[in-house]
């Protein structure tokens, strides 16, 4: 039994260590129509297998400070929670009618003191009633494999195991309401690198 059981165990650390050796990296470049780079693009890998890794991420927040949220873009896993501190002296109102999350957090001041849980993927748009002035996106994503670009308009996600998938860009430029464009991308266990054109872009 024992000697049955330790080879059960080393076969099971051997299929760990062999899929964590497919695992690999992607590199993404966004570029406009005009082959500039884009900054604050978020990049996303969709398949089956990714949406069955989602677990939800702990501690996130978006907060209100100068009258602005901090960060404008928040990236979640279904299933996460949020909470949105306000760390300005002034009250905020804080609401979103995105179909994928429709929540109002009335006038407060301080840390609401339950966070909002965000169950279905898609992009959701913030507002205060107080200041039409600020804007912010969670964007809620059905995949653990996810990154946004840097001014260079790159971006890296690691570990993604090898396998088939749709690379989406998502940007607060896009027009609203407009499908988030996607591209096949087969990863190998050396990784992938891909290109993608943002023709959609607002100026």
């Amino acid at each position: 039994m024992g000697t049955h059981m330790g080879a059960v165990l080393l076969g099971c650390a051997g299929a760990l260590l062999a899929a964590s050796a497919q695992a690999a990296d992607v590199q993404v470049q966004v570029q406009d129509a005009s082959g500039r780079s884009v900054a604050d693009a978020v990049v996303f890998l969709e398949s089956e297998q990714a949406r069955r890794q989602v677990r939800p991420v702990a501690g996130l927040e978006m907060a209100q400070n100068h009258k602005q949220f901090v960060p404008q873009i928040l990236i979640v896993p279904v299933g996460s929670e949020v909470r949105f501190p306000n760390h300005d002296t002034v009250r905020h109102h804080v609401y979103s009618f995105s179909p994928a999350k429709k929540f109002e957090l009335k006038l407060y001041a301080g840390t609401p003191a339950q966070p909002v849980r965000f169950e279905q993927s898609g992009v959701v748009v913030l507002g205060c009633n107080i200041h039409d002035q600020m804007v912010g996106w969670v964007l809620v994503l059905d995949t653990p494999y996810y990154a946004q670009t840097s001014a260079s308009g790159q971006a890296a996600l690691s570990a993604v195991p090898a396998g088939r998938y749709r690379l989406r860009t998502w940007h607060a430029r896009l027009p609203a309401g407009a499908p988030v464009p996607e591209q096949a991308l087969e990863v190998s266990a050396s990784g992938a690198t891909a290109l993608v054109r943002l023709a959609e872009l607002a100026p």
